[in-house]
């Protein structure tokens, strides 16, 4: 690909995710303005939040295989329709029904959008161009968290509603420029035989369980599992605790979220490199677990502040390691491994929201001593896996 077209075709792509969530960024400060309104409990906020996420999983095995079957320009262009109509369903919402087909919809979105953008990445680049790649491209979805719920706060204020309009909006613009500036990339003839020779559903799901894969997976679920409890009701959580306005939770994100992002620019690719992504993985779990319980015992606006900020580095670097370990050892099989890693993902997004919401309206702390136990196993399997890992080292180049 020439390197005009590359740029041309990476910046689409960025775009995409960046407008995508910043779409789900805009509406993070008004969720508790939103929630209070209507007089739900941390219960249903953590259902609303599983219900996203048992679409995309539901969803997502099937998504993968399109991807590779169909091509990944159209699964993107589906992805990000979808985005929009359920955004614009969730600002007319007035119901707890609509608002759950909107989240949803939003399930099915998210599906579609993540495994085909990450298998156009490893179409479009080499294997030792790979990481930084992931790494601009989970920059991309964090810049989005970044903007977005600045952005998100400033609409609040002028309507709580506008927020999910203008997510609609840019899902639409993004869904043009796709249509009209991006190629479908093309992919060897290796790939192209592999594609009318690949199992079934039920052999994919089997796939799963190889040494290669299995605990990279079984990683995801945990961490997700874990992270969900926690970020799924931290908007909530300082709601509750400090009674924050929407802007002032749009500050405290914008902030993490604004050090994330630089940390996955000029960082993930050195550390990456220098220690692999086995080892960044692990050590990022244990200082999250240390900041996670650090968060229960302050009870300053900026001290929760500084901790937020500084625990979302970490969750913004475990996220691309692991994406990027799969990528380079998935070969031809970018869309499975997208769909799957998409998969896991919303696994433990469903379990850790409705777990984390219910301990919630027990104790504002339950949520984020759940997460910080599951994060704790999810060091201990990071451990294991990179023995592994070694014994494996042949097959996963």
């Amino acid at each position: 690909m020439k390197e005009i077209n590359y740029k041309l075709t990476l910046s689409i792509l960025l775009g995409n995710l960046f407008i995508a969530f910043l779409g789900i960024g805009l509406v993070i400060p008004v969720m508790p303005t939103i929630m209070n309104e209507l007089g739900l409990s941390g219960s249903t906020f953590g259902y609303l939040v599983a219900a996203y996420a048992m679409a995309q999983m539901i969803i997502s095995p099937i998504a993968g295989k399109w991807v590779d079957l169909y091509g990944r320009k159209p699964m993107i262009l589906i992805g990000l329709i979808i985005f929009a109509f359920s955004e614009a369903l969730f600002g007319l919402g007035r119901s707890v029904t609509v608002l759950f087909s909107s989240r949803i919809l939003g399930g099915f979105s998210a599906a579609f959008i993540m495994p085909a953008v990450t298998a156009f990445l490893a179409d479009i680049t080499s294997k030792s161009e790979r990481s930084k790649a992931l790494g601009y491209m989970s920059a991309a979805i964090n810049t989005g968290f970044i903007i977005g719920p600045g952005l998100g706060g400033f609409l609040g204020e002028i309507s709580i509603r506008l927020p999910f309009f203008a997510a609609a909006v840019f899902g639409v613009a993004a869904a043009i420029v796709s249509l009209f500036f991006l190629k479908e990339p093309a992919r060897k003839e290796s790939d192209e035989k592999q594609q009318a020779e690949k199992p079934g559903l039920k052999a994919g799901m089997r796939k799963m369980f190889h040494p290669m894969y299995a605990a990279a997976f079984f990683l995801i679920l945990i961490f997700s599992f874990g992270l969900a409890s926690f970020e799924s009701l931290f908007s909530l959580f300082v709601d509750h605790k400090f009674s924050l306005t929407p802007k002032d939770i749009a500050i405290m994100v914008t902030g993490g979220g604004l050090l994330g992002a630089i940390a996955q620019l000029f960082l993930f690719d050195r550390l990456t490199k220098r220690i692999g992504e086995i080892a960044l993985t692990r050590y990022c779990l244990a200082v999250s677990v240390v900041l996670t319980l650090a968060t229960t015992a302050v009870n300053t606006y900026m001290a929760i502040m500084v901790i937020s900020c500084i625990l979302f580095i970490g969750f913004d670097l475990i996220r691309p390691a692991l994406t990027t370990y799969l990528s380079k050892v998935a070969g031809n099989e970018q869309g499975y491994v997208g769909g799957m890693n998409s998969m896991f993902t919303s696994l433990g997004n469903i379990f850790g929201p409705v777990v984390g919401g219910a301990l919630f309206d027990m104790n504002l702390n339950y949520p984020f001593y759940f997460s910080s136990v599951v994060l704790i196993i999810g060091i201990v399997i990071s451990v294991f896996w990179r023995a592994g890992a070694k014994h494996e080292a042949p097959s996963a180049g």
